[in-house]
């Protein structure tokens, strides 16, 4: 006997962009639970996680979501106390952190009906969504992230994950969240380094899919360098739809097939991020990535050098160094090429671009071009400095 069934599971990805997510006027946490509302048995379960630098820098943010969920109580109910995530890489990398968040999890008594909100930069929000969807093999889960790259590319994601044998998200699972949350005000706290960071993911989805956002971050990288939110909110908003439409509407949301279009510049980031032991940032160990693939490309002749010119000095231009000394360490750099295969399986396949909103897989890489192409990004960084 040989039986088959095919069959779909509808989702829905949900995105709101706030001034304020816990001022009583915004409805975004109001519509987060509206299903709740004429619920026969009761308001649901909220537990409510934060980023402990979060926390350092908005104290007075318990109280606050306190005070905002006091009247959706017919609807959602808090879980006390509020729980403190570690924050930085670190907690990705650190099982107990995850043993602890579940353990918080299963004390709160939730439910697969019950929420875990989080809210914090991306290293929390990839361990809250673990957690999330390992805990009675799903629970619900809303995301506020709280940096640019969250707000910009990560925390519109379906992908969640902590680290393990020194590599990059080892251990994941897909997971759409119930809604994701930006919360423009939380931004306002970020150090200058952390604020720029996300803006790589930006011109990372320009480069493939938007000439006209690439050619607003290019004229107005002063501006937001400068953290102008004239000028950023503008972008980062755009380069969240473009990432949520890439997941919902692209036709590959768990990542089946050999590409992963999204992460153009990636193999080099994560190696780097992973051969510095986790101390360069995701976006700016992004930034870098970019810039070798864009210099890849050139080289072999695949990409027009005033297009590889453009990017590169757009990237500079919002503050981003573009070379790292790990990068000498050619045959470690180079296996990040193996590893990017194995983590989905296949051939090799890496996508650069031969125009701006134009993607190219390719699926060999010339290991002695890559290593010119980063011997190139040093000397040009050394004249960019000096």
């Amino acid at each position: 006997m040989h039986t088959e069934r095919t069959f779909s599971v509808p989702y829905r990805h949900a995105l709101r962009v706030s001034q304020d997510a816990f001022d009583p006027a915004d409805a975004s946490l109001a519509d987060a639970f509206a299903g709740h509302l004429d619920d026969p048995s009761g308001p649901a379960r909220v537990m409510v996680a934060i980023d402990s630098g979060v926390l350092d820098a908005n104290p007075d943010l318990p109280d606050r979501i306190r005070a905002r969920f006091a009247p959706l109580d017919a609807r959602a109910t808090l879980a006390e106390p509020v729980y403190a995530i570690p924050g930085g890489e670190s907690c990705k990398n650190d099982p107990g952190a995850l043993d602890d968040l579940l353990r918080a999890i299963h004390d709160a008594h939730l439910c697969r009906r019950s929420y875990l909100l989080v809210i914090g930069g991306g290293a929390a929000l990839d361990l809250a969504g673990f957690a999330a969807t390992t805990a009675h093999r799903g629970i619900r889960l809303i995301r506020i992230p709280t940096t640019t790259v969250g707000q910009g590319d990560s925390g519109v994601g379906v992908k969640n994950g902590v680290n393990r044998f020194g590599k990059k998200n080892y251990l994941g699972a897909f997971g759409v969240p119930h809604m994701v949350i930006n919360d423009l005000s939380l931004l306002a706290t970020l150090t200058d380094e952390h604020w720029v960071s996300g803006f790589s993911e930006c011109v990372k989805v320009a480069l493939l899919k938007d000439r006209a956002l690439f050619e607003r971050i290019e004229r107005d990288a002063a501006l937001i360098r400068a953290r102008d939110m004239d000028a950023s909110a503008p972008v980062i908003e755009r380069s969240a739809v473009l990432h949520l439409d890439h997941i919902a509407l692209g036709g590959d949301p768990f990542e089946l097939n050999a590409a992963r279009p999204l992460d153009f510049g990636h193999w080099a980031a994560h190696k780097l991020e992973q051969v510095t032991n986790f101390q360069l940032a995701h976006g700016h160990a992004v930034a870098i990535g970019l810039a070798l693939d864009l210099a890849y490309a050139r080289a072999i002749g695949l990409l027009d050098p005033v297009i590889a010119d453009r990017a590169t000095t757009c990237l500079a231009s919002l503050g981003f160094t573009l070379h790292h000394p790990a990068m000498a360490q050619t045959d470690a750099l180079l296996d990040g090429l193996e590893e990017f295969r194995e983590h989905l399986g296949g051939q090799l396949t890496i996508t650069l671009i031969d125009d701006i909103a134009s993607p190219v897989d390719v699926h060999e890489i010339d290991e002695r071009a890559m290593t010119e192409a980063a011997q190139a990004l040093a000397r040009a960084e050394a004249a960019r400095v000096g």
